[in-house]
């Protein structure tokens, strides 16, 4: 008896880096793809299959983005977006966000595969978190900057986490990463 396959709109590629380059080595070379998946059951096999991102070393980053996009502002289906951005501090008193970074995380993913963040469910190109020593992130990469649709994308995130309206996601524009060379450290375009 087979098992019935639940396909997925689109097929997702899980990537991890360890953050430091060696010297004469490409951000990209140290990309590694964990798995690509396109059913609800491939999913859940690579998802149940990693450990959480609060158990990854610091300076390591997930990367869960549609198959074929590079987790990198470049990328042309990135170029022209940005990405949402909540933080976590981390250190004395702050438990319940190493914590709550995992379930973070499964929330987000489980929004960006079942398509609930966009319109049309094409806005949306990815998600990284990233393990800090003082604060871990998390960002929701889209392919726009116009406000709206970006505002739009922001709140249904913000909803997907179940977050009080205390925390604040800032949206950051790509075009502005490439000219800082820096992934968080730019104007914040919008917030919700």
């Amino acid at each position: 008896m087979s098992q019935a396959i639940t396909p997925l709109h689109h097929s997702w590629s899980l990537l991890v880096d360890a953050g430091k380059c060696p010297p004469g080595t490409e951000w990209l070379d140290i990309v590694k793809l964990i798995s690509s998946f396109a059913s609800v059951e491939s999913f859940w096999s690579a998802y149940n299959n990693v450990v959480p991102p609060s158990s990854l070393n610091v300076n390591s980053t997930y990367h869960l983005f549609r198959k074929g996009i590079k987790p990198m502002w470049e990328d042309p289906s990135n170029a022209k977006g940005g990405k949402w951005v909540m933080s976590m501090p981390r250190g004395r008193g702050q438990t319940d966000n190493v914590k709550r970074v995992d379930e973070w995380w499964m929330y987000t993913v489980l929004a960006m595969v079942g398509e609930t963040m966009g319109e049309e469910g094409k806005e949306v190109c990815g998600a990284v978190v990233s393990i800090r020593k003082s604060q871990d992130k998390l960002a929701l990469w889209i392919n726009t900057t116009e406000k709206t649709a970006a505002i739009k994308i922001g709140q249904r995130w913000k909803d997907a986490l179940k977050i009080s309206d205390k925390t604040t996601l800032r949206f950051q524009a790509h075009a502005d990463a490439v000219k800082s060379n820096s992934s968080f450290n730019n104007k914040i375009q919008y917030e919700v």
